[in-house]
């Protein structure tokens, strides 16, 4: 964070400065005390299964700055650094970060939610807005309650964007983070099933990603794929502008796609601030266009040139797991397991289903989480859309996951492993030199080890 003394913090925390200079400076901020250094500020967080109360002697020998804390156990005679006591722990990390937000008058915050390609989008998107000016963004899973936070704090001096990805599973959680993060704009990727387990409906799904747009100013704008279901849906719940985009259609679209021999796919960036650009994503599949487009609109909307869009998208490094190629003793994988649901999955399947392979398509799929009562229609489902993928082997690992083999028929090669070490057996024996493997699953499916066992 930029550098703030102890006695801001007390204020923006609206807590009690109980010991230390109140002029000492910090810049970094913490809420996990393996990982705090020197000078940092630690917020002792507390939850069902942690309290960070309990590292404050650690935190002492390894000479925090200051700590944040609800209570004051034994082990805080010991600490020598600011000791500043507040309510709530979590609610003063989140009023620092607002407060952190309120003060960078010269940032531009662009928010970024939807029900798939968050992550990949916000890639896209901080590459290209890197091209006008240094970027804060998120890494990693940073898009929760404390998540976004600290990634609001990890912001520098010199931050003119703040690209911040916001994700949720219960209702209200979207409204929370953008009262957190003071969006000027935003990007709904889609309105898919992701958290069905919670929200019940799409149509509730839609209304809470609808929050972030609904938090912007009337100045704002928000970018959306034109063709999703609830493109209207959104638009009726802003008072921003709403700028569509597209393949063949929206205000930024993309025009003339090609696909290469490795699967990369060229497209003409147009749209109406100057001449069409050309676009080679360093990626496969036709829905990181999309993605790409949405990243690409607001870069066009900050002033950014389409040529240095053009090349920010072209040379993009994507988030780990996010379909990346490997290549593993000799076999092609395409690691696409960040996570899952059921519209993720079809676009993965869509884009080895496209791909050009010398030898067979395979899906080796954990299951989909967060799906509730839909749980095994979904996973029915998915199997009749790897059916019509046409693919040549089916392997999936799990009792749930089985689910997605009954739903397939026809394939050469359908087989369910109640391991990752059952299935990396059998995949040894199976794949040959030109086969193109694609891995997917929820998170806790654990599916990278498909790959790290495969070595």
């Amino acid at each position: 964070m930029r550098t703030l003394t102890l006695s801001q913090i007390a204020a923006w925390t609206g807590g009690a400065l109980i010991q230390g200079t109140p002029s000492a400076k910090l810049s970094s901020v913490s809420t996990d005390s393996r990982k705090v250094d020197m000078g940092d500020l630690f917020f002792a967080l507390k939850g069902d299964s942690f309290d960070g109360h309990r590292f404050i002697g650690a935190l002492a020998e390894k000479e925090a700055g200051a700590i944040v804390v609800s209570s004051l156990p034994d082990e805080t005679e010991s600490f020598q650094g600011g000791i500043i006591r507040v309510k709530d722990t979590l609610k003063a990390l989140q009023d620092l970060a607002f407060r952190h937000r309120q003060s960078s008058d010269d940032l531009r915050v662009i928010g970024v939610t939807g029900s798939n390609g968050k992550t990949s989008t916000k890639d896209f998107l901080s590459a290209v807005l890197s091209a006008g000016g240094q970027v804060n963004s998120t890494k990693g899973n940073f898009n929760n309650h404390i998540g976004l936070p600290l990634t609001i704090l990890s912001g520098r001096e010199g931050d003119r964007f703040g690209v911040w990805e916001m994700g949720m599973n219960h209702q209200g959680e979207i409204a929370a983070l953008a009262a957190i993060a003071g969006p000027d704009a935003a990007i709904v990727t889609n309105v898919g099933t992701a958290h069905i387990e919670h929200l019940k409906t799409r149509e509730g799904i839609a209304e809470e990603k609808s929050s972030l747009p609904a938090a912007l100013p009337s100045g704002g704008y928000c970018v959306m794929p034109q063709e999703d279901d609830f493109y209207e849906f959104v638009s009726e719940r802003t008072v921003a502008t709403m700028i569509p985009v597209g393949i063949g259609k929206g205000t930024v679209q993309a025009e003339s796609l090609s696909s290469d021999a490795d699967g990369r796919i060229t497209f003409n960036l147009a749209s109406d601030f100057g001449s069409p650009a050309s676009v080679r994503l360093p990626v496969r599949g036709r829905h990181m266009v999309l993605n790409a487009l949405l990243a690409a609109a607001v870069g066009l909307h900050e002033g950014i040139s389409p040529e240095k869009v053009a090349s920010a998208l072209s040379s993009v490094s994507l988030t780990s797991g996010r379909l990346q190629e490997k290549t593993i003793s000799g076999i092609s994988f395409l690691d696409d397991t960040y996570n899952a649901n059921p519209d993720s999955m079809y676009a993965a399947l869509q884009t080895l289903k496209g791909s050009d392979v010398k030898g067979r398509r395979v899906a080796v799929l954990g299951f989909m989480g967060e799906l509730g009562e839909h749980e095994t229609s979904e996973h029915l489902r998915l199997g009749e859309r790897v059916s019509s993928c046409g693919l040549d082997v089916l392997i999936t690992v799990g009792e749930c996951a089985a689910r997605i083999n009954q739903g397939a028929v026809g394939l050469p090669v359908s087989e369910n492993f109640a391991t990752h070490e059952e299935a990396v057996s059998f995949l040894r024996e199976l794949l040959k030199t030109g086969d193109l493997v694609l891995v997917k699953g929820s998170r806790s499916a654990g599916m990278e080890r498909i790959m790290t066992q495969f070595i």
